[in-house]
């Protein structure tokens, strides 16, 4: 996906949040740190009253594909509790963090949680989750750019694109 094509889905997805979320004042978490260029965006595209927060969730690593454990590395620095909350992902894979994450604001008494990705990759799913907002549909392949990474890389390409095996097998 080009710079075009990311611009213009993002903007999409801010007019669909800020109508579905207009009068709920909602929390909008980002997941880092792959969702962080993709938030930055899409917030500044929501012009409704809200809160933000991050935390850093992973269950990749160094590693071209999850791992399946799923570690919290960093939490919430606000109560969620009674709140309409919008997670923010990078990429929907298989699904294990988000199950994760869904389970806790739910035990943690969130009025509300949906989920807005960037990409979703359905052919790897493994958890029954289906994102509220999804930017693009993604084939089972390793992409990078627009805060997206492999070992840490690539995360600054103003563009999404495939990585090429050689380089992570």
């Amino acid at each position: 996906m080009d710079e075009q094509a990311l611009d213009k889905r993002v903007s999409e997805l801010g007019e669909r949040i800020t109508a579905d979320y207009r009068g709920k004042y909602p929390v909008m978490i980002g997941i880092l740190k792959g969702s962080s260029v993709f938030m930055a965006d899409l917030i500044r595209r929501i012009p409704i009253p809200m809160e933000i927060d991050f935390l850093k969730a992973s269950s990749y690593g160094a590693e071209a594909q999850s791992s399946g454990n799923i570690k919290l590395e960093s939490d919430l620095s606000i109560d969620v509790k009674d709140r309409s909350i919008l997670l923010v992902e990078d990429i929907v894979d298989t699904g294990n963090t988000l199950k994760f994450l869904l389970n806790r604001f739910e035990s943690m008494g969130a009025k509300e949680v949906k989920v807005c990705s960037l990409l979703d990759k359905p052919d790897r799913r493994e958890q029954r989750i289906v994102a509220d907002y999804i930017g693009f549909e993604i084939p089972n392949e390793f992409v990078v750019g627009y805060g997206l990474d492999y070992d840490q890389k690539y995360r600054n390409l103003p563009f999404i694109g495939i990585l090429k095996r050689e380089i992570y097998e």
